[in-house]
């Protein structure tokens, strides 16, 4: 049987949920030049891979913390997948947003969350891992132990890899850049002689051009 991790990052492939560019690089919302472009709400379209995606969030949430109380998805783009996995595993969802509502009731932190409860995090995508560890931040203020975070990709940036250390909190993943570049030779969507971008860009992408 194949490998959960190459299995996912074929599906995110042929759904166009990542794209790979060396020649005509994106750019992101950072500024940063990237040969690579992942979205991964394009998933949801895809009752299929949405269903894979689902049941390996479960199975790895499960092998790795067991039943946590509830399930915290980042908004926007984890709210869904983190519901899909609450639903799947009968336990409560909330959803972290970025910032504090200006009106209403101001909350940061949507759902019913009790102080003490046991949370595991959802993400959907973990570039440097600012933002998902400002959701983790607003969890634990609200004083809740965040057992972890789990995401469906991450480039593997160093300074992400720091980033969560600092912050005393495990990241998990369920595929990764370098099995998603592995599948992207191994089926013809990039060529060999394009793999040399793509390792350079990913050991310094803020300076890449």
């Amino acid at each position: 049987m194949e490998d959960i991790k190459k299995t996912i990052a074929r599906e995110l492939l042929q759904i166009k949920a990542i794209k790979l560019s060396p020649a005509n690089p994106f750019t992101w919302a950072s500024g940063w030049k990237s040969p690579i472009y992942c979205d991964n709400r394009k998933i949801l379209s895809f009752p299929k891979v949405r269903d894979i995606v689902k049941k390996a969030f479960a199975e790895k949430l499960k092998e790795i913390y067991g039943m946590p109380d509830v399930i915290a998805g980042v908004a926007t783009g984890a709210i869904a997948h983190g519901v899909l996995v609450a639903e799947l595993l009968d336990i409560p969802f909330v959803y972290v947003r970025s910032s504090s509502k200006a009106h209403g009731l101001s909350n940061q932190i949507e759902g019913e969350l009790k102080s003490g409860q046991k949370v595991v995090v959802i993400e959907d995508l973990v570039s440097t891992g600012g933002s998902s560890l400002k959701a983790v931040e607003a969890l634990r203020n609200a004083a809740v132990e965040v057992l972890g975070m789990l995401a469906i990709f991450s480039y593997g940036f160093d300074v992400a890899k720091e980033n969560f250390e600092k912050a005393n909190c495990r990241l998990d993943t369920l595929t990764d850049y370098f099995t998603l570049i592995e599948i992207a030779v191994d089926n013809e969507y990039i060529l060999p002689e394009e793999m040399k971008t793509l390792q350079v860009w990913r050991k310094d992408p803020e300076s890449w051009k």
